[in-house]
């Protein structure tokens, strides 16, 4: 999750474009100044990533094996947005299953909402959506007001009372 908790774990992101591996990998390893590799060839110290695609706005799958603890999910995120000049989605700090924080290329983060659809190749993300607060996504799972991460209302959206 988003900062709630940084602990040593897992990485599940997403990213807009269809991304070579190669390339992930290496804007994964410059955030963090660490070396990363693939699931197949471990090494000691290294951060494994796994990249796969799939359909949707968001088809670059990305999961991260042995994330580091001491810095937070969301600032990499933002790191890595950054070098690939792509929008990443990552879970945020709620259990509401369509609610994902978004790092956008210039490294700005916020709240959104994302549909979502199970394939057989795996999860397709699609129309994503600025969490206002009164989003009828905002009211299938708790927590969007409590986010560290707040609904922010938009003209077409305003908060709801």
């Amino acid at each position: 999750m988003a900062d709630a908790d940084p602990t040593v774990g897992m990485w599940s992101w997403c990213a807009a474009g269809r991304l070579d591996a190669t390339a992930v990998r290496a804007a994964l390893s410059g955030a963090l100044e660490r070396p990363v590799t693939t699931l197949d060839a471990p090494a000691d110290g290294a951060l494994l990533c796994d990249v796969w695609h799939v359909g949707g706005d968001f088809p670059t799958s990305i999961e991260c094996f042995l994330a580091p603890g001491e810095i937070a999910e969301a600032t990499i995120a933002s790191a890595v947005a950054v070098r690939l000049g792509a929008e990443v989605l990552l879970p945020d700090d709620t259990l509401n299953p369509t609610r994902y924080v978004l790092a956008e290329p210039d490294g700005t983060l916020r709240a959104v909402h994302v549909d979502e659809v199970e394939t057989d190749d795996g999860t397709e993300r699609r129309h994503v959506r600025p969490c206002t607060g009164s989003d009828p996504a905002c009211a299938r799972g708790p927590g969007c007001g409590r986010s560290r991460f707040k609904p922010v209302p938009t003209p077409e959206r305003p908060a709801a009372a």
